[in-house]
């Protein structure tokens, strides 16, 4: 263990959120708004959970919250309503629609039409792809969030071989794009990838985001490597009760790896403050 750095991702939060009351403050003492919408169809606990505690993280930077929820019966033309009245408001600066949608709304079309400039999650196609164009304002949060963790531990990106397991179109590709960004030399895996292994034991930093509990262990880490763990998997201990853990063995790979992101207290608190600026940045 005392050869791992732990990357806190709560304290890289709390460092990020600080900076913000600032800038929220700056622009209420201009007279400009910092408000996030955002839309929540249906009753899943999961997506209420998540929304009370956005409110609460919005309130404690300054950030105004206005939460508009539509029952299970929604359609497809309701949701479309509600966004396109988001975007045509100019007291609205951030939107963002919980997952998930009920039967019957297809959420890649919903992302589509949220405003490029209102969308403070970057799902939008558009802001995805202005990823490869250099563009880093509005990038998806997780993604981001795994950026800024891997900046934290100051190591050269540059040159520098990343793996990411896991493909997916909000969090494995745009890590990607961004660490071929910053020059390291890139290699992106999915569920067909042969010798995976060989791979992740081959990289200097290593991303898992294929929601795989325990899917990244000991002997796939490469000594004093950057292994940062965006896996969220609810699993049942042996005592019988539900915990969180993530993709990587955490406690196998601490003493291997030179850094690592724990689960929980890593990427989840750090998304969280990235959808924050990302909302203040919109207001900007």
């Amino acid at each position: 263990m005392a050869e791992t750095t732990i990357i806190d991702g709560r304290a890289l939060a709390g460092k990020v959120k600080d900076e913000l009351v600032t800038r929220v403050t700056q622009l209420q003492c201009e007279g400009k708004k910092v408000r996030l919408d955002a839309v929540l169809i249906g009753g899943d606990q999961g997506a209420h959970l998540y929304a009370k505690n956005q409110a609460k993280a919005c309130s404690a930077v300054g950030i105004e919250y206005m939460l508009h929820e539509l029952p299970d019966s929604a359609t497809h033309k309701d949701v479309e309503s509600i966004i396109q009245g988001l975007n045509s408001n100019p007291s609205v600066t951030a939107i963002m629609v919980h997952m998930p949608l009920p039967a019957g709304v297809d959420a890649h079309t919903i992302q589509m039409m949220i405003a490029v400039d209102k969308d403070v999650e970057g799902v939008n196609p558009a802001n995805i792809g202005n990823i490869v164009f250099g563009h880093r304002s509005l990038v998806p949060c997780t993604a981001l969030a795994v950026m800024e963790m891997i900046e934290s531990t100051g190591v050269e990106l540059r040159g520098a071989r990343a793996v990411c397991v896991g493909a997916s179109t909000i969090v494995g590709k745009p890590v990607a794009v961004l660490l071929m960004q910053a020059e390291a030399t890139v290699i992106s895996t999915n569920i067909h990838t042969k010798k995976r292994d060989e791979l992740t034991r081959s990289a200097d930093i290593l991303v898992s985001a294929a929601g795989v509990p325990g899917l990244i262990k000991v002997d796939q880490v490469k000594k004093g490597a950057v292994v940062i763990d965006v896996g969220i998997n609810r699993v049942v201990g042996d005592d019988g009760k539900k915990r969180t853990v993530g993709d990587v063995d955490f406690e196998g790979v601490c003493g291997i790896a030179g850094y690592i992101s724990p689960v929980p207290g890593g990427v989840g608190p750090m998304t969280v403050a990235m959808l924050l600026r990302n909302t203040v940045q919109a207001a900007e």
